[in-house]
């Protein structure tokens, strides 16, 4: 057992203290890929970081624009029109300066995936937010023999983060975009090769827009594709967020247990 963690001076004490030595030793050790820090993943690279993850890749494309002020963690009026993922990875080097830190400034898709060597990675987390390709990467990381994957279904328009929760993803229940994913699946005749965990909220909404002067009902081009706007907010993408960190450390401590 490594008895340097329990000491004050460690940064990761008290996480030892919870956890334990070997799994703060496991963390440290873990690699782990986020694709998109936006809403959600920003919060969960963040909580990652501080749980002592020592080797981060953060994948994104995005620049930081006002729109993402009221939720992201990347954003603020000093990293406007930074890259996303440069943004973050000052971030982390800020909280753990031993961790090593890999920004790729790109897109996830069919076509990319070949840039991608998921099964380096001890887990991976799916923070995307766009259909095609989300679906791509669920079917990809699921047929890793190392890696594991943890995902995201769809933060807007949810408000009440009481209802968070976390299911294997064919038990997911009241979210859209889970059920659009499955639809998906189900018509390819392709499916993820294993199961993996979720975060998720059944809470029922009413997709409608509020009226605020402008016309926001129709899509957006975005660099994942053409996006429906909707409303956020940050308290519940920072707990998605921070939710999908916690199964992405629980990965990583049931390895090191084994």
């Amino acid at each position: 057992m490594n008895t340097d963690c329990y000491n004050e001076s460690n940064p990761f004490y008290r996480t030892a203290l919870l956890l334990g030595a070997d799994t703060v030793e496991g963390l440290r050790r873990a690699r782990v890929r986020v694709f998109g820090v936006g809403g959600v993943g920003s919060w969960c690279v963040e909580a990652l970081a501080r749980a002592g993850v020592g080797h981060i890749t953060v994948v994104d494309s995005d620049t930081v624009a006002f729109s993402n002020i009221n939720r992201q963690l990347v954003a603020d009026h000093t990293t406007l029109s930074q890259l996303k993922v440069d943004v973050m990875s000052h971030r982390i080097h800020a909280v753990s300066p031993d961790c090593r830190v890999h920004a790729y400034a790109g897109v996830y898709s069919a076509e990319t995936a070949s840039q991608f060597c998921l099964d380096d990675y001890d887990v991976v987390v799916d923070a995307i937010d766009s259909l095609a390709p989300k679906a791509h990467l669920i079917l990809a990381a699921t047929r890793c023999r190392r890696a594991r994957l943890v995902s995201s279904m769809g933060a807007a328009l949810k408000t009440d983060i009481l209802q968070i929760s976390t299911a294997e993803f064919w038990q997911v229940r009241g979210c859209p975009l889970a059920r659009a994913l499955r639809d998906r699946f189900k018509r390819s005749g392709e499916r993820p090769a294993r199961k993996f965990k979720c975060v998720y909220s059944p809470q029922l909404v009413a997709n409608k827009p509020v009226p605020c002067g402008d016309d926001i009902s129709q899509p957006v081009q975005t660099a994942n594709g053409r996006k429906r706007v909707n409303g956020t907010l940050v308290t519940t993408t920072a707990a998605f967020g921070l939710v999908l960190a916690q199964l992405a450390i629980e990965a990583i401590a049931a390895r090191s247990g084994d």
